[in-house]
């Protein structure tokens, strides 16, 4: 059975840091791209982070860029997304993503509050 399980997500305050993990479950991981998706409330959803499978390549939504950090180990079936020098509008609820082809999985989401 396929699953993505997110986990890291809280209350932290304005200038704080978290580090989201996403352990995958039921696949193999290093054949798939990973990515960290957001919705924030009244909002819609939006890509934050992906990385390639082999972990070489990554994008970074342009609000995130230098704050944001999205890394993987294969070996250990994790994706992680550190995020520092958070603020206000970086609260949402963070899935994590698993695409191949037409193959599409998707976590329940962890939430991230910014707030002092």
């Amino acid at each position: 059975q396929v699953q993505l399980v997110e986990s890291g997500g809280g209350l932290v305050q304005p200038g704080g840091s978290l580090r989201l993990s996403c352990v995958a479950s039921g696949f193999t991981l290093s054949w798939y791209v990973m990515a960290w998706y957001r919705q924030a409330p009244g909002k819609e959803r939006e890509l934050v982070a992906r990385i390639s499978s082999s972990g070489g390549v990554t994008n970074y939504a342009d609000s995130v860029k230098g704050r944001f950090t999205i890394s993987r180990d294969n070996a250990k079936n994790t994706v992680i997304l550190q995020m520092n020098s958070l603020n206000p509008e970086d609260t949402a609820v963070y899935s994590c993503n698993a695409r191949r082809l037409t193959e599409d999985y998707w976590g329940k989401g962890t939430l991230v509050t910014v707030s002092s």
